[in-house]
Order: structure tokens, then C-alpha cells, then sequence
């Protein structure tokens, strides 16, 4: 797996939360053999025994049940061992999200725009009336859940700190997960020590929640850049589609591009259905823009 992503021209790569333990040995061998580096790695990595697809929200920090809760926290902690020992600089991190019993907010914006297919989203009035019902119903809902996001992070951060690994919190596409994206900055400057974990941008996700007038993509890395410590890019199709090639899509990866520092991780996370010619292809558009931004 390893060989074919060096052989592609990439000299780091990401282990994702889909890194089952049969496959540790030969991940393993190739980072002491030097066929790659490690750059990041994605919680949970390697996946719990018996788990043998991607699941990256398999446990959630947000939830208070005991064993749930005990669950995350040691396959965290297993995370950030095996991101150590691959000299991983950050472990990328799903902070869980809000749980609705009855009548997800989610569930009427979906609704909204089935039963509306000729609005404009998200300029419809109507359609802005309803986000933001459903968002002040999510402030609501969201306070105990946040409480326990914040109390999990400790949990792992002195222990992250231990191994030499960054904490980094992804924004997320889905309505009710967690952060909230007005919440990032006050997050991670509210952490003991801020330096050890940071802010991490996926722009699929970011567009994403833009189309449904949640944010708006550019003032919200603006918002976030001081605490940036890396990007999952990758691009949306019209039809709201990611994980695509860059280029594919909507998203301006020259607005994106002017947020990049030389300390910041680059990660094109890609559908596996990506043909290998549009991976060379989204690796060549992403180094041209690395040296517009950066120089030669």
C-alpha cells in the first residue's frame, strides 16, 4: 500500500481510520526501511480488533456512557502510541456530536430542500428560517455534550503531549457533529496548554456546510488560521460529491491556498474510486499551487 503511494511521487502519507492491525507489520517495515514518512495519522489507527472498515466515529468523545467513554479513550490512547512510534506530528481527531432522540434539526433541512426542489439553497428565506430554528436548537441540545468533548480531551491531551503528537480537531460536514464551527478558536484557546493541539481544516467538509449556509468558507479559515496545523484537500462536485480530484469541483483551491504556512500538513484525501491519473493530476495541481505560494 505504501510502496504504490511512494511509486506515485508522494514522499509523506496520512494512516487514515482505516488502517486495520493485519496491516501494521507492513507499515511498519516500510517506515523503517525509508520507502516513506508518516506525516499524520487519523484516529482511530490502528482500527479495534474486529473492525475492519473505516470508523472513525466507532466511539465518540461527546458521549457520557461509561463503556462508550472507556472505549475511546483507550483506542485514543493506542492511536497516539502507534502516531509516536510512526513519528506522526499530529493525530487527527472526530470530536463526536449532538444526539437527538426525536426530531433532529438535521432531518427538517433535509426535508426543507426534498420538498422544495426549485428554491435557491441557502439564499431561500424560507429555507434560512429554518436553518437557523434548527441551529438555535442545537445550541440548546449541545450543552452536555460539549462539556464531555472538552473533559475527553483532557483526558488524552498531557498523554498526547507525552508522545510528541498535536491534537488536531477536524471540522466536520454533518450538522449535528461537534465542534460547532464557530467553536474552534475558543476550544483550543481554552486548553491547558493551546500549543498542543490545534485546528484541522478538510475543505470538502468546510464546502460542504457552506452550500448549507452554515458558514462561509473563507472567513472561516480566516477565523481559524492562527491555530492551523494542517488540511485534508480534496474537491466537491456541484451535486455536493468530495472526496473528488482537485479541480473536479467548486471549491477555489487558490483562496485555499493562501492559508498554507510551510509548517502546515498537506493531506489529499482521496475516494478510493479516484482513478491513479487524477491522484498525479491533484498532486501536480496542489505543488503548483505550493509554489505560487512559496516559491521554487
Amino acid at each position: 500500500m505504501l510502496r504504490e503511494i511512494a511509486d506515485l511521487g508522494f514522499t509523506h502519507a496520512e494512516l487514515s481510520h482505516g488502517i486495520r492491525i493485519v496491516l501494521l507489520p507492513g507499515v511498519i517495515r516500510a517506515v523503517e526501511e525509508g520507502v516513506i514518512k508518516i506525516s499524520s495519522t487519523h484516529n482511530f489507527c490502528p482500527l479495534p480488533t474486529g473492525i475492519t472498515q473505516s470508523a472513525p466515529n466507532l466511539f465518540e468523545p461527546s458521549v457520557k456512557d461509561h463503556r462508550e467513554h472507556e472505549q475511546w479513550l483507550r483506542h485514543t490512547k493506542r492511536s497516539l502510541d502507534f502516531a509516536a512510534q510512526m513519528k506522526s506530528r499530529v493525530l487527527v481527531m472526530h470530536l463526536g456530536s449532538v444526539k437527538f432522540l426525536w426530531f433532529n434539526p438535521a432531518g427538517k433541512l433535509k426535508a426543507f430542500v426534498r420538498n422544495n426542489p426549485t428554491v435557491t439553497v441557502p439564499d431561500d428565506k424560507a429555507y434560512r428560517a429554518v436553518l437557523k430554528k434548527g441551529c438555535e436548537k442545537l445550541r440548546l441540545k449541545m450543552g452536555p455534550y460539549w462539556q464531555q468533548v472538552q473533559a475527553s480531551i483532557e483526558e488524552v491531551r498531557g498523554y498526547a503531549v507525552e508522545r510528541g503528537v498535536k491534537l488536531g480537531f477536524e471540522n466536520r460536514e454533518k450538522f449535528e457533529e461537534l465542534p460547532l464551527d464557530d467553536d474552534f478558536d475558543s476550544l483550543i484557546g481554552g486548553l491547558a496548554q493551546p500549543h498542543t493541539a490545534g485546528y484541522w481544516h478538510d475543505t470538502g467538509h468546510a464546502d460542504i456546510k457552506q452550500s448549507m449556509g452554515m458558514l462561509e468558507h473563507r472567513l472561516h479559515l480566516e477565523k481559524n488560521a492562527p491555530r492551523l496545523l494542517g488540511f485534508h484537500l480534496h474537491d466537491v462536485t456541484a451535486d455536493g460529491k468530495d472526496h473528488q480530484p482537485i479541480g473536479a469541483g467548486r471549491i477555489d483551491f487558490n483562496m485555499i491556498s493562501s492559508f498554507w504556512r510551510p509548517e502546515h500538513l498537506l493531506t489529499l484525501e482521496l475516494s478510493p474510486r479516484v482513478k491513479t491519473e487524477d491522484i498525479v493530476e491533484s498532486k501536480q495541481r496542489i505543488e503548483a499551487l505550493i509554489e505560487a505560494r512559496f516559491g521554487a
